[in-house]
Order: structure tokens, then sequence, then C-alpha cells
């Protein structure tokens, strides 16, 4: 199936500028919207608190749900409309953790019922403790950041054939993460700090593509956060799922297109490298357009019809897989060029 005419020639290397300066103002505005938020708005899987799911079988008020609540010492909970306003359904969710026992559920149905019309039905209670919510915290930011570094070792072994070293690189960044983790340094902090240092050991060691697609999955994640962050969307466990699959997803095609470029070098060596890049991006624009696109199809699907529960995960993927197509294309290729200016230099 020929999506793209074969012989397509964009000259995507000549707008990497335009692209440069998209992306930075992109997570630029990311991270000012997560110092402005403090952060994202954490859901109970990591914040702790307990989350009630209710239906109404008339038209209901937040306020009166919220005063029906404040009767019981739950007036701070926040309320929010849950899937379709006709479907009558709200999320109420609460600092303080509650055992999801009958007594508790029968209370709630019992405050409420005195305030609002219509019959009440408890669909889920949940609860996660404190300690166990910073405990989830941690694991999910340590999963995202294995997951770049052992990326990092397979990308450096397959084009550069540098497995050891990567693999060094890798073992004594996880030894430093986990001795100053001892010292209950701040997580979020403590791997940013071993990006940084990453990107800058990569830099002076000439791993090349690792650096590439590293600093592609970083864009992407930085900025699928920001726009949860921008738009208010609680940030649980599901999205931290969405978050590994963008990495995946993104790499994959950042792999296509590092291939071809390798494949490309053999063949026209007496080319300049910009040349090259952009030969490489054209050769495998149809396939990577062609399943961006199914794989939306999928998941806008999913987003549309998969019902409340999994409505996050899906808006996540599909700011995943549009802004990672885009990184492999504008951010991951043309930062091997970086290496060719140095080599001038």
């Amino acid at each position: 199936m020929r999506f793209i005419k074969p012989d397509i020639n964009i000259d995507f290397v000549g707008r990497k500028k335009i692209a440069f300066l998209l992306s930075f103002a992109c997570i630029a505005i990311s991270f000012l919207s997560l110092i402005i938020h403090k952060g994202p708005r954490l859901g109970i899987d990591f914040a702790g608190g307990t989350l009630v799911q209710i239906k109404f079988t008339s038209p209901v008020r937040i306020d009166d749900i919220k005063s029906g609540l404040g009767n019981i010492g739950l007036g701070k909970s926040s309320v929010q409309q849950f899937g379709q306003q006709i479907d009558n359904e709200f999320l109420i969710r609460t600092e303080a953790s509650y055992r999801g026992d009958e007594g508790f559920t029968t209370e709630i149905k019992k405050a409420l019922q005195s305030f609002t019309e219509g019959e009440v039905e408890i669909r889920r209670v949940e609860m996660v403790g404190p300690q166990v919510g910073e405990d989830l915290r941690k694991k999910a930011l340590f999963a995202m950041f294995y997951a770049l570094l052992f990326i990092t070792i397979y990308i450096s072994g397959r084009f550069e054939l540098k497995w050891i070293l990567s693999g060094v690189v890798a073992a004594a960044l996880i030894g430093a993460v986990y001795i100053f983790n001892l010292f209950n340094v701040s997580i979020p902090f403590l791997i940013g700090a071993a990006l940084i240092v990453t990107l800058v050991i990569f830099w002076f060691l000439e791993l090349k593509y690792a650096m590439g697609a590293i600093v592609a999955l970083i864009h992407d994640v930085i900025i699928t956060i920001g726009i949860f962050s921008l738009m208010d969307i609680e940030f649980t466990l599901p999205i931290i799922a969405a978050l590994l699959t963008i990495i995946g997803y993104s790499l994959n095609d950042t792999i296509i297109v590092f291939d071809r470029i390798r494949e490309n070098s053999r063949r026209y060596h007496k080319k300049p490298l910009a040349f090259i890049v952009n030969r490489s991006i054209n050769e495998t624009l149809g396939r990577t357009v062609l399943t961006s696109l199914t794989t939306l199809m999928v998941v806008v699907t999913l987003f549309m019809l998969g019902g409340g529960i999994i409505h996050d995960f899906a808006f996540a993927l599909i700011i995943g897989v549009a802004v990672g197509t885009y990184s492999s294309i504008y951010v991951a290729s043309p930062i091997l060029l970086a290496w060719q200016n140095r080599g001038k230099k």
C-alpha cells in the first residue's frame, strides 16, 4: 500500500530550527504549568485518600452533593462529573482514607439522599493510604527512569556496537541513584539530575544514537505531562502505564528512522550527513504516517467509546502517538547532525 509517493522529498532538516523552537516552547509551557500547579494533580493512587463513584437516578447539582457530604464531615471533598452529563455520575475525592465497608457506604447514601432527589447508587469505593501513595510515586518515577536507561543500552549496542560502554554507564547511574535514594534525597530531583548527567555523559562518549533517542523520549514524556497539567487532569497509575507505552511506541518509530540512516550512511558515504538524514526520513515517512494514523484510529475509538475509566489513559496515548511521531522526525534524527557540527569545530 502506497500511502505517500516513494519519490517524495520534503526538506525536514531545513526546518529543524523551527521544529526545535516549537519543541522548546512546548517544553517551556509544560514546565511553567507544572510550576504554577506545583506539579501534576495527583490522583489517590499517588496522593492517598478515598475515591467514591456515585450514580443518581435523576439530575443532581454538585452543590447539593457537597452539602450532603458536609453533614458527615466530608465537606472539603472534591466532586466532579464523571462521564456524560446524562449519566448523572460523579466522583467524590477526599484526602482522608476510609475503609470501604458497608457502614461507610451506607452513611454516604443517607447523607446524599437527604439533600438530593432520587436514588443514590454507590458504584465504586477505592482507598489508598498516604504511605502507599508515596511508595507508588517513587516506583512510577523509577520505572520510567530505568526504562529510559535500558533503552539507551539497546540503542547504543544496536547502532554503535557499544554494549559494554553503555551498560557500564547505565549500571553506574542506577547505582548512584540507589545510593542517593538511601539518604532520602527528593526522588523527582534525583531522577531529573540523573537524566541530565546521562545526557552529558552520552555527549562526551559520543553515544549519538542513544542521545538522540533519549532526548526524543524525554521530550515526549514532558510534553504529555505538561498537557495533563494544563488541562488539570489527574495523574494516576493508568497514566504511568500510558507514558511507558508512549516511550515504547516513540522508540519504535525512532529505531525505524535510525536504521534507515545507518543503511544510507553506507550507501551514500560521500554525501553530507544532512542529505542522508533527510533522505532517510523521507524514505520511512510513508510507514511512519500510516502506522501513526492506524494507531490513532484505535486510540481515538477507545477515547470516544471506552468509558470514563479508560478515558484519561486513551487521551494520554493520543497525545503520545502524535508527539512521538513528531519527535522521531524532528527531534531524534536532527540531533545526529550536532555531531557533524561538533566535528567541524
